[in-house]
């Protein structure tokens, strides 16, 4: 406990220390600190007066973020920045589509990456090596030089639905089978933002992310782009000052003569477009003026559903909203708008709740051939791994037990294999336009 150090602003937890410490041995500590806090506050709690003050909450919200800052700290040894997998030799195969004798067979001819042998002559290759076979293999499967990147929102009106999860994993899948992807953070929450190693009010500033662009004294959102640890994924993280742009907005709508708030990121992402493969647009649980934009700027939409009452009934009000707002925006202004894809996936299925299938077929019903024919189980992976600052492609499969883990994967990797062909589709629907088909 010596390692915690107090003040009245904020308690520390000594990095040099954090990196020798376990993650077992650090969560202890962290209980341990937690319940002397708790003891200390209950024992001089204020019996005359026990309101909380404006002062309590900013001391309140310094612990949390140290608390947020140190567990990441030892999650993130040594450096507090995530690290990107490796890959064997088998599952590098699997991302190709190749036979384990085929794979062999290239790895001798000295073309690829043959990646680092280990102890007990096991060969593992990095990501960016893993990419690089992505792209050769599956060459027939890459954006054609004459098509734009696809972008895509990952959208619902409440929280806790994974839409965070979804986008990541999307994103992360994409990569492997070689696309180059950018993904756009408009939630000022920053939960995408996190799952990519950085913490929003330490490591984000407000010019990194789209509130230039939202307030015009950016036109592109070629600024903000930023590497992540994650070869082939680049990202406009988000921090808290996406809020004001809820302000800006419309602030521009009145004063601005022609412009036009639910456009900002679609113009905003017009180079992007030729640069990047897929974009992956991440919003807030609300309808909000940045959702909107990422609405409109999208070409394919995905909307988590768990399988639960209000859940299913929350998205009929959704879409409610968002049908009343593009008319508004769109059609009454004789313009249009279509989806090359608009998908239902229905997420945190529990197999054990009996009143889940029941909702399962009212889903189905309201939206009939949206729904995507694969679903995500609720498992103790998704929870530990988002816990870690990670998702199921962060997972080492070693450290879960292997049906729980072959249960998560499979389902996202079938994820990402439908939005695949519904790209592809998509390019070739763009070349055809673009050729007079």
């Amino acid at each position: 406990m010596d390692n915690f150090k107090e003040s009245p602003e904020k308690p520390v937890l000594q990095s040099k220390t954090l990196s020798f410490l376990s993650k077992k041995t650090h969560n202890t500590l962290l209980q341990q600190k937690a319940a002397s806090i708790w003891k200390y506050h209950m024992t001089n709690k204020r019996k005359l007066d026990s309101r909380v003050t404006l002062e309590d909450l900013i001391l309140a919200s310094n612990r949390v973020s140290a608390v947020i800052e140190s567990v990441r700290g030892t999650m993130l040894a040594p450096d507090a920045r995530k690290r990107p997998p490796s890959f064997t030799t088998n599952q590098v195969a699997a991302i190709c589509g190749l036979e384990k004798a085929q794979m062999d067979y290239r790895i001798k001819k000295g073309e690829l990456p043959v990646g680092n042998m280990e102890s007990g002559f096991r060969r593992r290759f990095s990501l960016e090596e893993t990419r690089t076979w992505a792209q050769t293999e599956r060459h027939k499967y890459m954006r054609p030089k004459d098509a734009e990147a696809i972008t895509i929102a990952i959208a619902n009106f409440k929280g806790g639905v994974t839409k965070t999860t979804t986008a990541v994993t999307l994103a992360q899948g994409l990569s492997l089978r070689g696309h180059k992807v950018l993904v756009i953070d408009t939630d000022p929450q920053g939960s995408m933002t996190t799952l990519f190693g950085l913490l929003p009010d330490v490591d984000v500033t407000d010019e990194q992310t789209i509130l230039s662009l939202c307030y015009g004294s950016e036109l592109s959102i070629d600024y903000a782009i930023t590497p992540t640890y994650w070869s082939g994924i680049d990202i406009v993280p988000a921090n808290l000052a996406l809020y004001s742009a809820e302000f800006a907005l419309p602030s521009r709508q009145k004063s601005e003569s022609n412009f036009e708030f639910w456009n900002v990121l679609n113009h905003g992402i017009d180079t992007a477009r030729t640069i990047y493969d897929v974009i992956i647009l991440d919003t807030s649980p609300s309808l909000s003026y940045l959702t909107i934009n990422a609405l409109l700027a999208s070409d394919g939409l995905i909307m988590p559903l768990p399988p639960s009452t209000l859940d299913f009934t929350s998205s009929g009000q959704f879409w409610n909203l968002f049908n009343d707002l593009a008319a508004n925006l769109v059609t009454n202004r004789g313009k249009s708008k279509s989806f090359d894809f608009v998908d239902v996936l229905l997420a945190r299925v529990d197999s054990n709740d009996a009143s889940s299938s029941v909702v399962r077929e009212w889903i189905t019903a309201g939206y009939a051939n949206m729904v995507l024919p694969v679903e995500i189980p609720k498992t103790a992976l998704t929870a530990s791994a988002s816990a870690e600052f990670g998702t199921v492609y962060d997972t080492d499969p070693s450290t879960i037990n292997a049906r729980t883990y072959r249960r998560a994967f499979d389902a996202y990797e079938r994820v990402v294999e439908l939005v695949e062909e519904q790209i592809l589709t998509a390019w070739k629907r763009q070349r055809g336009e673009q050729h007079g088909a």
